[in-house]
């Protein structure tokens, strides 16, 4: 694949995903930093790579693509690893699967996140938001629970598929955000399943290369701490 494919992130982002993913399947990349803390990805130039002003941005020789289960999906394909190729029996569950990771867990969890960009500035109508999208998203984690204890090929930590390091890396942000909250809500060790995949993660090359990169910590999925990166910041 190009080695001129251009990874736009900041570090401990969702850009961490894609990262990780390109690492996973080998593919060589280049990483520009998209300064968070100057307010980089509100800039009329980064506007023009993604124009909702989200990170990531990946530059291919197919052009720009945004979102990152749209950018998972394209480098699986593009290499023919890390996803069930087309026409096998695994693939259509594995699209159903990325896509509601993509779609409701990781809308959800912004959600809780961001609770001021939906409801204003009303304490008591973000915590309530909050709330809700907590127990939300504690659903959607039984059902990947039984979801991996099934083991699916696609989720198996010694051949990981880009859906694992997705799930990895929002499970990772539900212990550490937001900052100076209440997280007792989740606990991993609720899903044992989801995290003995996280524990297998933590020993593939790709994750020890990105946790150099972006100063993740010596366990970045089972007892994640904040990243300490080289450059750039998380927030």
């Amino acid at each position: 694949m190009d080695p001129e494919l251009r990874l736009h992130y900041a570090p401990d982002n969702a850009s961490l995903i894609v990262r990780l993913a390109m690492l996973e399947l080998g593919i060589d990349h280049r990483t520009i930093l998209v300064d968070r803390a100057a307010k980089a990805q509100s800039s009329p130039t980064y506007r023009m790579l993604n124009p909702h002003g989200l990170i990531p941005a990946l530059e291919t020789p197919d052009g720009v693509i945004f979102e990152t289960g749209a950018i998972l999906l394209w480098l699986a394909d593009n290499t023919g690893c890390g996803a069930p190729a087309i026409g096998t029996p695994e693939r259509a569950q594995f699209l159903a699967w990325l896509f509601f990771v993509s779609n409701t867990l990781h809308t959800d969890l912004r959600t809780t996140f961001y609770p001021m960009q939906y409801v204003g500035d009303a304490p008591d109508m973000q915590t309530a938001l909050q709330l809700t999208q907590r127990s939300r998203i504690r659903n959607h984690l039984a059902i990947l629970e039984e979801l991996a204890a099934t083991t699916p090929v696609w989720l198996d930590g010694s051949h990981p598929s880009v859906l694992c390091y997705y799930i990895a890396c929002l499970l990772r942000w539900m212990v550490l955000y937001p900052q100076d909250d209440d997280r007792s809500w989740f606990a991993l060790s609720d899903t044992p399943h989801l995290a003995a995949l996280l524990a297998a993660l933590e020993t593939r090359e790709a994750v020890k290369a990105a946790q150099q990169a972006e100063g993740l910590g010596p366990t970045p999925f089972t007892a994640p701490t904040y990243c300490s990166p080289p450059e750039g910041s998380a927030t």
